[in-house]
């Protein structure tokens, strides 16, 4: 296989020598791993099988930012034992880290470094997904940071910071005039700004090659006094997974149901759990269309603006799963919807659900507040799969 490597060297080291010892590294891999190793320039670096970034000495910080935009993740660092090569590139990675980006030091002896490239270039061949976090989880989310590595490394899945004004700067783009009434029986301007906030968002999804997305959808409520429910739950009926509040466990959780059943699911807060009786009530203002009975609409909960989904799911069985922020643990059990709930002091779609088993994980040791539903009994092959991860 062809491994480009694109090298950054301070000009205060001596050019010569360092290019000898790359040359040296780069034979000694050639040598182990029988993949050919090409250096390159920027513009020819990701015509390749895998592109590494080669950290030839100290002081090659700065040099790099100025590469930046040109360069993608996931940021491989090749470096070694010499010229302050791994300090560069130490401080590099922070950078790269502080930005929520996937990147990754190869340091260590040739056969380690030999060894973590071809464990790259088999993760190359998988089919690789790409998720868009736009704007930050939301501020009450404080245990749902996701190490951007370990998504990678978990799940295959490539996750993409992208600005929140991004699609405020879209939304108010889109200036075409809506000349049919929408189906669903509510206040029309308020459908067609939802709709346009929708269509803001799949600009979004097609720029950036996305199989799915995450929003911190709160700071919309000012920015452009609508929510992204609606959007939200037409990508979700479509399978194209997308939650809200840029909650990135939630949206991976997701993304594993719908591998493996087809299923995003509905995206809920539990809202009162009953351990005696082992009931809980779970709600949120979205959820995918294709899981309800019956749809109606109404205003945002908490901010009493814009559309929100109040869906109506059938009574059958169902699984709640969520992966906990370090995507080894996970919760899974399964359960039953027993009614739709309509209180006025919850979220629009409500549902109480009888719990098979281990409720008092909920009160004990949850990860997070949001879960996954889907319909059907899964437990069991959620097990299965992820016990073999």
């Amino acid at each position: 296989m062809k491994i480009n490597i694109y090298p950054i060297v301070s000009s205060l080291h001596q050019h010569d020598r360092i290019n000898n010892e790359t040359l040296k590294l780069l034979n000694e891999l050639e040598s182990i791993s029988s993949h050919t190793f090409n250096i390159c320039n920027v513009d020819e670096f990701y015509d390749a099988d895998l592109s590494l970034i080669l950290i030839q000495s100290g002081g090659s910080e700065q040099l790099f930012l100025k590469e930046f935009k040109k360069l993608k993740a996931p940021y491989y660092l090749l470096t070694y034992g010499h010229n302050n090569s791994l300090a560069a590139s130490l401080e590099i990675l922070s950078y790269l880290k502080d930005h929520n980006l996937v990147s990754e030091v190869l340091h260590g002896s040739n056969n380690y470094i030999a060894n973590r490239i071809e464990k790259l270039l088999n993760n190359n061949k998988d089919v690789k997904y790409r998720y868009g976090v736009i704007g930050k989880p939301s501020d009450w989310l404080i245990s749902s940071k996701v190490n951007y590595q370990e998504a990678m490394d978990r799940l295959n899945v490539e996750l993409v910071d992208i600005s929140i004004n991004e699609v405020v700067e879209n939304y108010k783009s889109i200036k075409f005039a809506f000349d049919y009434e929408s189906n669903l029986i509510y206040d029309q301007k308020e459908i067609h700004k939802a709709e346009r906030l929708h269509k803001a968002l799949k600009m979004i999804k097609e720029k950036y090659n996305l199989n799915g997305l995450t929003i911190r959808c709160f700071s919309l409520l000012n920015k452009l006094k609508t929510t992204a429910c609606l959007s939200l739950a037409l990508f979700n009926s479509d399978n194209i997974v997308a939650t809200c509040e840029g909650d990135v466990p939630t949206m991976l959780s997701m993304h594993l149901t719908n591998q493996l059943f087809n299923q995003v699911g509905f995206q809920a807060n539990p809202s009162r759990i009953d351990i005696e009786n082992k009931k809980m009530v779970l709600a949120h203002c979205t959820l995918p269309l294709s899981m309800c009975e019956r749809v109606g609409v109404n205003t945002h909960f908490e901010s009493g603006i814009g559309v929100a989904i109040k869906g109506e799911l059938k009574c059958d069985k169902v699984t709640i799963f969520k992966f906990s922020r370090n995507l080894k643990d996970y919760f899974v059990t399964t359960g039953a919807i027993i009614k739709n709930l309509n209180e006025d002091n919850l979220c629009r779609t409500q549902i109480e659900v009888s719990i098979d088993s281990d409720i008092e994980y909920f009160l004990n040791r949850p990860y997070g507040n949001h879960h996954i539903i889907i319909y059907g009994d899964h437990k069991q092959e959620i097990i299965d799969y992820l016990e073999k991860k």
